[in-house]
């Protein structure tokens, strides 16, 4: 799950994929789904030996693969580290990592391809792979991913001599092997020092791309490694146009980053903003991410306002969403079908129709004063002597349009009676609120999602810093739905699935409104994206 966004989207997407996750997803995570590609990619041929340089809006803060939900992250990871499995565009699996496996909902056993080295040149064992599935399900680490792709307490066990690995997971997961399958896979030294996969695990990578130079908040260059011979793409190792180094450059103004691409200085970058037309003008190619960044959450522990359902209904009916979804997504998004948007996504429908309470401010107005909330000096509504006031967080990696949807709420809350404090942030600045400090009212930060499991970590259980619900839900039918869900394996569940989400939705736990449609655009250059990130094998550079 790529989660945040984020709090964060993918490198790719306008937000910043909490996870995950997986992309997952930045929150707060906000990673997303599979892309298309159109528009001319270059003039000339194919060319080796090229720099393919991209751009990100945010800096992707620490790097352990183990230790990060936020999408950005999770992109960078993806040059890094190769997951078990792959999934193709139907959501089937493929091989990575491992060339064979077999999963139930409780145990899972992989065999890894044979002849795999770690960026330093050891060979992956299969007691690497275990470590990085023990690490992650052993609670006392408190790992963000823990309950989103590996369940608290799952374990693995190894036999380096047949090159397998079985884990048995530490609660029932109806996705568990897709789950468990695409976790990043770290060896080496990083596994014996996590400060050293913090700053990109050097030495410890099992993907196609290693980390060679890292400059916090301006760049990190990548290099790539002529040894990797496994993983999509792996028989096309020699194709012509693979860049020999990947640029990662930290560009959070899109105007700048849209001149540097039509000056040749950047090769891809999203564009969430007006710069869409501008870009799309030149007729340069592009791949699309779907991804959710309309969505807002309340923090609903202690005493703050969205802790009473009444307040959190009264405050999503005084806004017209729709209006804020096409501000945001600067008019090429749409309306929210459901909360699990990463292609190939395990279930479809659609839990958000008819269970958001619709536009009307003077029932709003209505249902405040009817909660205890009546109207005070400067129009501020106040309650047992307390003013109704509330932050309200937003993603500064989104871009101006964010802020303006901000805004938007901010006025239409005023109007409603509510004193809005706008609080924005960077993707690092909304994990550590969101998931350290706590100290937050209403986020705007997506969470993106590759399967309906990894929700659940994050709208059930314990609250930061003992678990990632961040904003403290308790809904006692979702999680009984939820247990029913996760007896059954894969989409035989998915029925279960939609009603858990729905629940959420109808008590306003989450409120997702709003998709956006971000072209990557690339000059130069072609390239896939999936899950909410380009996918480095599909990197191809051209000439000119």
């Amino acid at each position: 799950m790529s989660m945040w966004d984020e709090l964060n989207r993918p490198p790719v997407s306008p937000a910043g994929r909490v996870l995950p996750l997986v992309a997952a997803a930045a929150f707060l995570v906000s990673g997303c789904g599979g892309g298309s590609g159109s528009g001319t990619a270059g003039k000339g041929e194919l060319a080796d030996g090229k720099t393919f340089t991209t751009a990100y809006a945010s800096d992707p803060g620490a790097l352990d693969p183990a230790k990060t939900v936020m999408s950005i992250a999770i992109g960078v990871n993806r040059y890094l580290y190769d997951p078990l499995i792959h999934l193709n565009a139907k959501g089937e699996p493929e091989a990575g990592l491992a060339q064979k496996w077999e999963a139930t909902a409780k145990t899972a056993t992989f065999t890894l391809r044979p002849g795999i080295k770690c960026s330093d040149g050891s060979t992956l064992t299969a007691s690497d792979v275990a470590a990085n599935i023990d690490y992650i399900g052993d609670p006392k680490n408190k790992s963000p991913l823990a309950g989103v792709q590996i369940q608290p307490g799952t374990t693995a066990k190894a036999d380096d001599g047949q090159r397998t690995v079985t884990l048995t997971s530490g609660a029932p997961d109806a996705f568990l092997l897709r789950n468990a399958g695409s976790v990043p896979i770290a060896c080496g030294k990083g596994l014996k020092d996590r400060t050293a996969l913090a700053k990109g695990g050097k030495g410890s990578g099992t993907g196609m791309f290693t980390m060679t130079e890292a400059v916090t908040g301006d760049h990190y260059t990548l290099t790539r490694r002529k040894d990797y011979t496994w993983g999509p793409g792996a028989s096309k190792q020699g194709a012509k146009g693979l860049p020999d180094t990947v640029k990662i450059r930290v560009i959070p103004n899109e105007t700048t980053a849209a001149n540097l691409l039509l000056s040749g200085e950047l090769n891809a970058a999203p564009m969430s903003g007006p710069e869409q037309k501008r870009l799309a003008a030149q007729k340069l190619f592009h791949a699309d991410v779907q991804a959710p960044l309309g969505e807002l959450y309340f923090n609903q522990s202690g005493a703050r306002p969205g802790a009473d359902e009444k307040v959190r209904r009264a405050l999503v009916q005084a806004l017209n969403l729709p209006d804020v979804g096409k501000v945001i997504t600067n008019g090429t998004g749409k309306p929210s079908q459901g909360m699990v948007t990463d292609e190939p996504r395990a279930c479809t429908g659609d839990s958000v129709t008819g269970n958001l309470p619709q536009h009307d401010l003077a029932a709003a107005k209505s249902a405040l004063s009817a909660a205890g909330w009546k109207p005070g000096a400067g129009g501020i509504r106040t309650k047992n002597g307390k003013k109704l006031t509330m932050s309200l967080m937003y993603g500064t990696q989104n871009g101006p349009n964010m802020a303006a949807g901000a805004e938007l709420i901010q006025k239409e809350w005023k109007s409603l009676g509510a004193e809005v404090k706008m609080k924005p942030a960077d993707s690092p600045g909304l994990n550590s609120t969101l998931f350290g400090s706590g100290n937050w009212d209403v986020s705007m930060g997506p969470i993106s999602l590759g399967v309906p499991t990894q929700l659940v970590p994050f709208m059930s259980g314990p609250t930061p810093p003992k678990g990632v619900n961040f904003a403290g839900v308790d809904n006692p039918e979702y999680q009984a739905l939820v247990q029913k869900a996760s007896a059954k394996v894969g989409a035989a569940g998915c029925p279960q699935w939609q009603q858990a989400e729905k629940a959420l939705i109808k008590h306003l736990n989450a409120v997702p409104y709003y998709n956006s449609l971000t072209p990557v655009f690339g000059k130069a250059a072609r390239f896939e994206v999936s899950q909410g990130s380009i996918v480095p094998s599909s990197i191809r550079m051209y000439a000119n």
